[in-house]
């Protein structure tokens, strides 16, 4: 895709630095509002190849509706993306597990696994039909500068973006959000993401399992055909031994560390590793300024969703946006104080349990591996809070 080199104007309504997935669907979301918009953007996104993805996300119920409704999900590949049926989760001690099921959870999938690239290029081509959006990429950020009538962002290549409002899209190590100065606090867990990619010898029938070992948490998530993605949030000793085995070592330790659940397994997109953390912006709102995503917030993956709170985010920003028209004050603090609260509950709720489970797994001893598996199993067989969490988790 070829960016415009000049932008038409240099004042916008809202100026939204970072189009990854959630910067771009908030700009899908709002480029028929009657709203003004600029996306920065460092690098376009290449073209999809053949490849499986190594980066693979689980996309909620909600978060799908919502990219559906953007005009985005419509531009995936039906034959690369995966209805998860089941999700199985057990526990460090025999016996103990919790299953969901879409059928008893009244919805059509728990999720669907799709390829970050391939969801983003898909937003990319979206955002290229959107009359109302002007996408500046290649570009750099230089300076921030905000007053009582707006927000000034100066370009590296020398262009000067005047904006009502200025969205962090930018992720974890967000520039927005450090020239904003909102400050942030990261905890690193100690632990790697790995993933990769596999075929399989048996079939997951739209299965996803997820393991809590000793060694952390290991998932596999269901892939279109015999194929599964991994994802093993481990500590970083053990994660740095996985990434140094080579394909056939690493398939069979995968294999067994799931019980054999897929059968035989073949590496088909080598393993790659990246570091946990856990990152909270004290807010998620400064003067001419929004946070959205990984920029406000960072929860462990072993839930599977940060990117599901991002696009709750962006939902929530554009629905406010919307709500009060191209003719207000967009970046006005009374505004940007609804976006704020309609995230609280959300956020807080899954940094909660997503940190508690963390640290619960993590405890050494019998007593907490009693307490932690007897959870497990007593919550699979309260059909009424097996429900409850489904809903919360769907959207």
């Amino acid at each position: 895709m070829t960016a415009a080199a000049e932008p038409p104007s240099s004042t916008f309504d809202v100026v939204i630095v970072g189009a990854g997935l959630v910067g771009a669907s908030l700009a899908a979301a709002l480029g028929d509002s009657g709203l003004a918009l600029a996306v920065v953007e460092p690098a376009p996104p290449p073209a999809p190849g053949g490849d499986w993805d190594r980066r693979i996300y689980a996309i909620s119920p909600a978060s799908s509706a919502f990219l559906t409704a953007v005009g985005g999900w419509p531009g995936l590949d039906a034959a690369r993306v995966q209805p998860v049926a089941r999700m199985v989760i057990a526990g460090d001690a025999p016996g103990a597990k919790l299953e969901f099921s879409a059928d008893e959870a009244g919805v059509a999938a728990l999720a669907h696994i799709v390829e970050s690239g391939r969801l983003q290029h898909a937003l990319w081509q979206c955002l290229a039909r959107r009359e109302g959006v002007t996408l500046l990429s290649p570009a750099h950020c230089d300076r921030l500068e905000a007053d009582a009538r707006g927000a000034t962002l100066a370009l590296a290549d020398g262009r000067t973006l005047r904006a009502r409002l200025v969205v962090g899209a930018d992720g974890a190590q967000s520039w927005v959000r450090r020239n904003a100065g909102l400050t942030a606090r990261a905890e690193s867990y100690g632990q790697l993401g790995v993933v990769a990619n596999f075929a399989v010898t048996r079939p997951h029938q739209g299965f996803a399992f997820q393991w809590f070992r000793p060694d952390g948490v290991l998932a596999y998530l269901p892939l279109p055909g015999d194929r599964m993605s991994m994802v093993w949030s481990t500590p970083e000793a053990h994660a740095r031994e996985l990434l140094a085995l080579d394909p056939v070592a690493l398939a069979r330790t995968v294999a067994a560390a799931g019980g054999g659940a897929l059968g035989d397994l073949e590496v088909i997109t080598p393993a790659q590793g990246f570091a946990l953390q856990r990152v909270t912006a004290e807010s998620m709102i400064g003067p001419r300024v929004a946070l959205v995503g990984d920029a406000a917030h960072v929860v462990h993956p072993l839930a599977g969703q940060g990117v599901n709170l991002g696009f709750g985010d962006a939902r929530a920003l554009a629905q406010v946006l919307r709500r009060v028209g191209p003719a207000a004050d967009c970046g006005e603090r009374s505004i940007l104080r609804r976006y704020e609260r309609s995230r609280a509950e959300a956020i807080l709720a899954m940094r909660t349990v997503t940190h508690g489970l963390v640290r619960l797994f993590g405890l050494p001893g019998e007593l907490p591996s009693r307490i932690r598996n007897a959870g497990l199993n007593l919550t699979d067989r309260l059909p009424v809070l097996k429900s409850l969490l489904v809903r919360h988790a769907v959207g």
